[in-house]
């Protein structure tokens, strides 16, 4: 297919699958005490100087996906910083495949417990709610090291994009993890009960292999658009999994996978007790990111490079989410265009306005964003307050 007619099909799919977020509400959110902006479905340009908020507002949006956002920061952090600490609130009106919905989300002062979720006033089950009706991928300054700190911070990336095909990717983790802890105090007691420790482990082990299938289901979707329908805009990327249960998947039946891993963990129960923890599995897992154009491992990349591989493999995931869903993602830039030259500049700009997904940019200088023109809404963020540049096109 040539470039021409990729993008044509690009542009026509994601255009018939728009996820919109129409209304943000905050209140008593990081910096801002309230706050209620109404946008369209173009792509936002949020600018202002450094300390106005603006990473605030996208930090906003992140939890409109489970986690704890773009920061993974804990709940206490989100909450203004007042003589009396009121809680704090992110509400949404979003519009997608499934029609237009409202999303509300947040925490009170003084309680324990996750972060309270509801969906149309209806309280939700659990964050993982959020998944059924929305995804969001983000890029942070913070993950310009992304390919050099350690293989976790790469394993919660992908992670994240997985939950985007598989909604209940994120549940599964977090049962894994839990059953991880208990399993090791279960280790540290002074009499074990096998037969409880048999069944964690069993359970462990089913856990171990839904996560890992799920992850290998989403790298061959995500890897079918890693060579860019982009075209030489951006760099060539492939990405591999490097992990005992993901590897095992390739070769043989989920269940003979299971029963191995299983078989692995009873093997190991003295070294686990004393380490405390498991030295196999899929907490384990490396996500291996190779430059095709340059032969390299993307750790060897220039800073330049690494942040063209995020920002591919993060278009990449999109389209997969648009092909597989049906509905493109919430796509949050933060200060993403600061180390890229102008002709870098334009390509990202001419790829978010072909994807169609609803993307939200911040910078301290608008001229970055002059590529846009008039196919982007220009706010202003000042004194936890925010403003339209009213009428303003810019021009390169």
């Amino acid at each position: 297919m040539s470039q021409a007619a990729a993008l044509t099909e690009l542009t026509t799919e994601s255009r018939s699958a728009k996820l919109v977020v129409r209304r943000l509400v905050l209140d008593h959110f990081r910096s801002f005490a309230r706050l209620n902006v109404e946008v369209g479905p173009e792509p936002v340009v949020l600018t202002g100087e450094n300390g106005a908020g603006k990473t605030n507002l996208l930090e906003a949006l992140s939890l409109l996906a489970p986690g704890r956002g773009l920061r993974g920061a804990r709940l206490a952090d989100f909450s203004k910083r007042e003589p009396e600490p009121h809680g704090w609130a992110v509400a949404a009106t979003v519009s997608g495949c499934n029609g237009c919905i409202n999303i509300g989300t947040g925490h009170i002062s003084g309680t324990s417990g996750r972060r309270k979720i509801r969906i149309n006033g209806v309280d939700g089950a659990g964050q993982s709610t959020l998944s059924e009706h929305l995804h969001v991928i983000w890029i942070t300054p913070g993950m310009d090291r992304l390919f050099t700190d350690a293989p976790s911070a790469r394993r919660r990336f992908f992670d994240r994009m997985v939950t985007g095909f598989d909604s209940g990717h994120g549940r599964r983790l977090s049962a894994y993890q839990r059953c991880m802890r208990e399993r090791v105090q279960m280790l540290r007691a002074y009499h074990a009960d096998s037969a409880w420790l048999n069944a964690i482990e069993e359970t462990i082990a089913e856990h171990a292999v839904a996560i890992a299938a799920a992850r290998c289901d989403a790298l061959t979707c995500l890897n079918n658009f890693l060579d860019s329908s982009f075209g030489a805009w951006f760099p060539r990327v492939s990405i591999t999994l490097k992990g005992s249960v993901e590897s095992g998947l390739g070769d043989a039946p989920a269940v003979t996978v299971e029963e191995q891993f299983r078989s692995e963990l009873a093997k190991s129960r003295t070294r686990d007790r004393e380490t405390g923890a498991a030295a196999f599995g899929p907490h384990r897992t490396e996500l291996l990111v190779w430059h095709i154009d340059q032969d390299l491992p993307a750790a060897h990349c220039s800073t330049g490079q690494q942040k063209m591989l995020l920002i591919a493999i993060v278009l990449a995931h999109a389209q997969a989410q648009v092909r597989r869903s049906g509905q493109t993602p919430l796509i949050l830039l933060d200060e993403a265009m600061a180390h890229l030259d102008a002709t870098r500049r334009g390509h990202l700009i001419d790829a978010l306005c072909m994807l169609g997904a609803q993307t939200w940019l911040t910078g301290v200088d608008a001229d970055l964003f002059s590529y846009f023109e008039s196919r982007a809404q220009f706010l202003t963020i000042s004194d936890g307050d925010i403003k339209e540049c009213d009428g303003r096109k810019l021009k390169q």
